[in-house]
Formats: structure tokens, sequence, C-alpha cells
């Protein structure tokens, strides 16, 4: 299911809010939050660093900024981070399109679920060193974001934090664990903006120890936005518990996803790994040419 027919069949206001033209003097721009890396510490604040990512010169939606985080602690913990981002971006006139790959789908669920309908001060989109925006006067609840694309969404845990298989001590791989990340906010609550799944499938080193189809690093259970951990995989594999649906339905087996949360690729393929490689690449490729094409 398309983003535009699943708008129209869920929610016809917001798709026609969508059709409405912009303000004149309104800016949209493209977030875009990274996920777990022990070398973006530094460049936390800083929106113009896309190292993470690939080349800074790389085309990724319109007006895209890079929402740097240390890439290591606690989702609670780093959260200002994202918030700082929102409230720059996301508030007054200006909108946002909202780019997430792996723990970046925690960080901006954690931040919807727990901060989303609280009082904003709008801001002037013109940050300071420290990635915080002057004030441009008034408030408003929550931010101004359109829709959420997903590169292999981690908001569901991976087994990987929960067997120790990345021999590290930092706080988020204790987020990570399956458990702990489902219960650390309100996967449900993303106060009606579309969480869009881009799910790999190209997994080969760890395709024993994680559930289902996964991309080396989470599986659909969680890049599909499922409400359950389980095992779930592309049509026709006998070996799982049900087939990964695309659009926002259940899986074959009746597991929902969470609200507001679809499948826009299932990696029938099995083409797309985890990983960024310097270079936009595996699962990120597809969500970077969405954001091209639809982050206007």
């Amino acid at each position: 299911m398309s983003r535009a027919s699943l708008l129209l069949a869920f929610t016809p206001l917001a798709a026609a809010a969508l059709l409405v033209a912009p303000d004149a003097s309104a800016t949209n721009f493209s977030l875009w939050i990274h996920g777990r890396n022990t070398g973006t510490a530094t460049k936390a604040g800083n929106y113009t660093d896309f190292s993470y990512w690939g080349s800074s010169g790389t085309a990724a939606g319109v007006n895209k900024k890079a929402v740097n985080w240390d890439g290591k602690s606690r989702i609670s913990e780093q959260n200002y981070r994202i918030r700082d981002a929102l409230d720059c971006y996301c508030t007054g006139s200006n909108w946002c399109y909202i780019a997430a790959h792996s723990a970046g789908d925690a960080q901006i669920g954690y931040a919807l679920a727990e901060f989303g309908g609280s009082s904003r001060s709008i801001k002037n989109a013109t940050p300071a060193s420290n990635g915080t925006c002057g004030n441009a006067g008034g408030t408003q609840t929550g931010w101004n974001i359109k829709w959420v694309d997903v590169a292999s969404g981690a908001g569901g845990g991976s087994e990987l934090a929960n067997i120790g298989a990345w021999a590290v001590s930092d706080k988020l791989t204790d987020d990570l664990k399956t458990a702990t990340m489902r219960g650390l906010y309100d996967h449900n609550q993303t106060r009606g903006k579309w969480f869009y799944m881009f799910a790999g499938a190209k997994g080969t080193l760890y395709s024993a120890t994680l559930a289902g189809q996964d991309d080396e690093a989470v599986g659909y259970h969680s890049t599909g936005g499922v409400s359950v951990e389980g095992s779930f995989c592309n049509p026709g594999d006998l070996l799982c518990g049900g087939t990964l649906t695309t659009g926002s339905g259940a899986t074959s087996n009746n597991k929902a996803k969470w609200s507001f949360h679809s499948v826009l690729l299932r990696d029938d393929a099995e083409q797309y790994n985890h990983y960024a490689n310097g270079a936009w690449g595996g699962i990120i490729a597809p969500v970077r040419a969405d954001m091209v094409a639809d982050a206007l």
C-alpha cells in the first residue's frame, strides 16, 4: 500500500491537509536521525555532519539536517538532542519529514510518545553550536511532522543485545534488549504521525540468532513494526511463524502492528542489509530514494 493510499484510507483529514498549499513563509526540512554509533559523540548537536550516512553532498530530501546524538547512551538520556532538532525545525510555520535508522527509530518514537503532547516554544530555525535555536515567539503543542520513514527500525529491540553479541558496555545496548525496548515507551502513541517501515532481509552473519527474516542486526518483528516479538518472514518461507505483510495490517498469523505503523518496503529479494557503509547503503538506500522523491 502506498503512502498516499494509506492516508486516504485511514486519515482523510490528514490527507486533505497535505493537499493544502503551504504558507508562503513556511519551510520544510528533512531530519535524519541516526542509530547506534560510538563515533558520533563529538558531532552531537551538529546538523551538517552526515558522516554516519555518507557524503553530505548526496540528495536526501528537502533542506536535509543530520540529527546527531552520541549514539551510545540510553534513549532517555540523549533524547533531548532529538527534541532540540524538532523544536528548531518543526515548529511555527515550518514542517519536517523524518528519516530514522535503527535506534533512531526509538529516538523519534520516544520523543513523540513522551513529549509529543507537550507545549513547545516556537523556534527560529537558526541553531547555535550546541544544537539549540532561539525563540521566535509563541508556543504550540508538539511538532509539525508530515511523516516518518524508518530504515530497519530497532524500536522493537534486537536479540543481539539480548545475548550480548555486541561486546560493548554502552548503555544503549541495554536499551536495545527486546523486552526493554518494547517497554520503554508507548509505541502506539505516535501523535497520529505515520511511521513507514523499510524492513531489510539480507541477513547472513547472525541469521541463526535473530528471529525470522533479518538484516544482520534487527529482525522483521522490529523492522516491520510488529507489536509482539516473533519469527516473521517473507511470503513462502515455511520456517517462520508468519509472513510480514506490507501496509498497516496484521501479519499472516494475525499479529498486529503498532498503531500508525505501515510496512512500505518488505525486502522480498533479500538485497538490503543493515549498514550504510559510509555510502547511504543497505536499507538506508531505498529510504533515501523515498525522501528524495517525496520529502519536498
